[in-house]
């Protein structure tokens, strides 16, 4: 039978499955209720299911034959954002909101790892793990579950995994090899001063005005310093301080990130998380105000494997037009770096935006949605991807 056909029969199951989860979303390391669901389902499919790293699951499907390992992730956490979006699937839950498509990813797998272990098994020369990772958003998941051995037991020999992106029109595939996502570092700076009056601002030590000079003169960095040939973004995301309009506070808090996509690059011109401490030092002293940064590396860029992305690109001429596939990179992170740093890896992007129905809206917003129908798209390449894989892989 037709793969089309197939999928065509269970896009109904698929829309209802990511109108649940979007339903009842959960933050990192407490999605209890999604791993429950995720886990009987897997059962019912008669996959061989096992827990890993608190709320993770991993469903393994055996071939027919002896063969390589493909691990096909999908992340399940939600975020702590207040849905706005006026929908019959509208999240009950009270400031957490799957706005990031991680409802769609899982349901897209789900149907996928249903439609590969009925109808396609006896095409799997190999196994096939179905990974369902907790905690993307905070970056620690995908380490956890690999420490935990999900790349074991059997061993994995390479890794894809999928993500929604509302920015590419509907059906588009987004993909090249090597490097597609960026690595990501987060700081915090406490800008220390000495409170006071504001009536009285030489009496004291302004660490908010220290602040906005940090804010502002870190943007050199990017702009003047960096070949914008090799983009570095560096983002202020929160900032602190104060408790009342009239005092001029004892200190102030950014919080914020830095990405780039070939960090080795700069290291012939500047290091940027050296250059990026230096000018905040430097500011201080302008401003007679004390400096605490704590920088933390958080992901690694994904790096895609070339003989992978083949692999996915011919898959993807079996379910989309040719012009709908389209080289991309993504100045955004993703903890599938981790799998990608390990093992032969290959991630893509699936559009699932539609202006037309304002389903365009930034990933992490309180108005973010998908449009369903590319629902059965993905489940396609997840499908096709997994057929190709096994047909044409070779290991090295």
């Amino acid at each position: 039978m037709e793969l089309k056909p197939i999928v065509n029969l269970l896009i109904n199951e698929a829309v209802s499955l990511r109108r649940d989860f979007h339903r009842f979303p959960e933050i990192g390391w407490n999605e209890v209720r999604t791993s429950k669901k995720i886990y009987q389902y897997l059962e019912e499919i008669n996959l061989e299911v096992k827990k890993i790293a608190s709320t993770g699951v991993i469903g393994l499907l055996r071939g027919k034959k002896k063969g390589p390992t493909l691990l096909i992730r999908s992340d399940i956490d939600a975020l702590p954002v207040q849905e706005m979006n006026e929908v019959s699937y509208k999240s009950t839950i009270p400031g957490v909101m799957h706005a990031c498509g991680h409802d769609g990813h899982m349901a897209m797998l789900l149907i996928a790892a249903k439609i590969l272990s009925k109808y396609y098994k006896n095409r799997i020369n190999g196994n096939i793990k179905f990974v369902f990772q907790p905690d993307e958003e905070s970056a620690e998941g995908a380490k956890r579950i690999i420490k935990e051995g999900v790349l074991i037991n059997p061993k994995v020999n390479a890794a894809m995994g999928i993500h929604l992106w509302s920015q590419l029109e509907k059906g588009t595939v987004g993909i090249k090899d090597g490097a597609i996502m960026a690595s990501l570092a987060t700081f915090r700076i406490k800008v220390v001063g000495k409170g006071g009056h504001t009536g009285y601002p030489d009496h004291a030590i302004d660490p908010v005005m220290a602040a906005a000079n940090i804010i502002q003169q870190i943007q050199i960095i990017q702009t003047r310093e960096i070949n914008q040939l090799n983009p570095l973004i560096i983002m202020i995301g929160k900032i602190s301080g104060g408790k009342k309009n009239n005092i001029i506070p004892d200190f102030v808090e950014l919080e914020g990130t830095i990405r780039y996509l070939e960090r080795d690059k700069y290291q012939k011109s500047i290091k940027p998380i050296e250059r990026f401490k230096e000018l905040i030092y430097s500011i201080s002293q302008v401003n007679r105000v004390q400096i605490e940064i704590e920088i933390t590396e958080k992901n690694k860029m994904v790096v895609n494997d070339k003989q992978l992305t083949e692999i996915i690109k011919s898959a993807a001429i079996k379910v989309v037009d040719r012009d709908k596939i389209i080289d991309f990179t993504c100045s955004a992170s993703e903890d599938f770096s981790e799998f990608s740093h390990t093992v032969p890896s290959v991630f893509y992007f699936l559009g699932c935006g539609n202006s037309n129905i304002e389903k365009r809206v930034s990933h992490h917003n309180c108005f973010f949605n998908i449009d369903e129908d590319m629902l059965p798209i993905g489940i396609e390449m997840h499908v096709q991807s997994a057929l190709e894989f096994f047909k044409k892989y070779k290991i090295t």
